[in-house]
C-alpha cells in the first residue's frame, strides 16, 4: 500500500466516522482551502489549477446547499440564497479568471466556517443529551 492509498483510506475513514457537525466543518475547511488555492492559481495564471479548485469549491457549496433545510430555522432561506449567490460568483470568477471575485466569496465563507466550528465545539462540549428537552 503506497502513501496515497493510505492517505485516501484515512480520509475516507475520517469522513465515514465523523459527526454531522464535524462533516460540515470539514466541508467548510476544504472550501476555504479550495478558494485560497483557486485565487492563488489565478494570480499565478495557472488556469488548470484554478479551474480544478473553483469547480471543487462549487461542488462543496452544492453539497452544503443540498444538506440545508431552509424551513428548519429563520436564517435558512438567507443561507440558501447566499449559497446560490456564491455559486454564481464562482462560476463567473472561473470563466473570467477573476481573483477578486474568488476573494470576495472567500470573505463570505470564512465567517461561516468560523461559526460552524464554534457551533460544533459547543455541541461537543454540551453533549447530545443537552439538546434534548427534559
Amino acid at each position: 500500500m503506497n502513501a496515497s492509498m493510505i492517505r485516501n483510506r484515512y480520509v475516507g475513514d475520517s469522513v465515514a466516522t465523523a459527526s454531522p457537525s464535524r462533516l460540515v466543518t470539514m466541508l467548510y475547511d476544504r472550501l476555504v482551502r479550495d478558494l485560497v488555492t483557486g485565487e492563488t492559481a489565478i494570480t499565478a495564471w495557472d488556469l488548470a489549477a484554478a479551474n480544478a479548485s473553483l469547480v471543487h469549491a462549487q461542488e462543496i457549496i452544492w453539497e452544503l446547499a443540498a444538506g440545508l433545510d431552509p424551513t428548519r430555522w429563520s436564517g435558512g432561506p438567507a443561507l440558501a440564497a447566499l449559497y446560490q449567490f456564491m455559486l454564481v460568483e464562482l462560476l463567473d470568477a472561473n470563466v473570467k479568471k477573476d481573483a477578486a471575485k474568488v476573494a470576495s466569496v472567500r470573505e463570505l465563507v470564512e465567517p461561516l466556517r468560523d461559526a460552524w466550528h464554534q457551533a460544533a465545539e459547543l455541541a461537543a462540549s454540551t453533549g447530545p443529551l443537552a439538546a434534548v428537552p427534559a
